[in-house]
């Protein structure tokens, strides 16, 4: 091999996909350039880790002075021979304990619990999620149909299978899919409606989930008296 080796110069810059170069170093604050997804794109570390751990330390805060000035709602020593009228869990399994006023226990504390899991661990390999598109993007007023035919659907299938109309389910399940449809049927949406219409189908189905769990959480705990009645708690003195 006669000549001289060739030399290879390290240059800086911010286009990762620029040819030939095939090395970018980045310095300070740059990013290097990224494939526009329509929603703000910032580094994980340090922007993402910083705002993590500054929520982590203001709602670790709330805790600790939550527990030093408001006193725990106690009851007096338990007592074998007594038991309390109604018999609560503890608040976060009490969404799963509303349940049980509408479905049998293996469907209520086994199956939708198991089914909503397994959802939220498949759900976000879906390009939908994945590639975060708006939803209303380039199908505008087409789903309006097979939304409203799902929700019809969903609904009837919970009120014909709960023992009690099951509200705290579909009412969440009705407004998500009346904010879905907003954004589609508005000639030009614009401030809220036009940020509702570029949210993505994941978006709109953890919300759902969200706002459910929400309001059989809140119901078990305020609004559950004797015998799992539906009560009111500034009335009955339930807290």
């Amino acid at each position: 091999m006669t000549g001289a080796p060739p030399r290879f110069l390290l240059d800086t810059g911010e286009d990762a996909r620029r040819t030939p170069v095939r090395l970018v170093v980045v310095q300070d604050e740059r990013r290097p350039a990224v494939d526009e997804t329509g929603e703000p794109v910032v580094m994980t570390m340090p922007h993402l880790l910083v705002r993590e751990l500054i929520a982590l330390l203001v709602f670790s805060l709330a805790l600790v002075l939550l527990a030093i000035f408001v006193d725990a709602p106690l009851e007096e020593i338990a007592n074998p021979l007594k038991t309390p009228n109604p018999a609560k869990a503890p608040w976060y399994f009490l969404g799963l304990q509303e349940l049980l006023h509408y479905y049998p226990p293996i469907v209520s504390g086994v199956l939708m619990p198991a089914a909503v899991i397994v959802a939220l661990v498949i759900i976000p390999y879906f390009n939908v999620n994945l590639e975060r598109r708006p939803l209303s993007e380039a199908r505008r007023g087409r789903l309006l149909v097979p939304l409203w035919a799902s929700v019809a659907a969903v609904s009837a299938l919970l009120l014909l299978t709960a023992s009690h109309p099951l509200w705290p389910v579909l009412v969440p399940l009705w407004l998500v899919a009346a904010a879905m449809t907003l954004p589609d049927v508005w000639p030009r949406p614009t401030g809220v409606l036009g940020w509702l219409g570029r949210r993505s189908l994941a978006f709109w189905i953890f919300t759902w989930f969200l706002l459910a769990t929400t309001a059989l959480t809140v119901i078990g705990v305020l609004f559950r008296g004797p015998g799992w009645a539906f009560t009111l708690p500034w009335r009955d003195g339930i807290y």
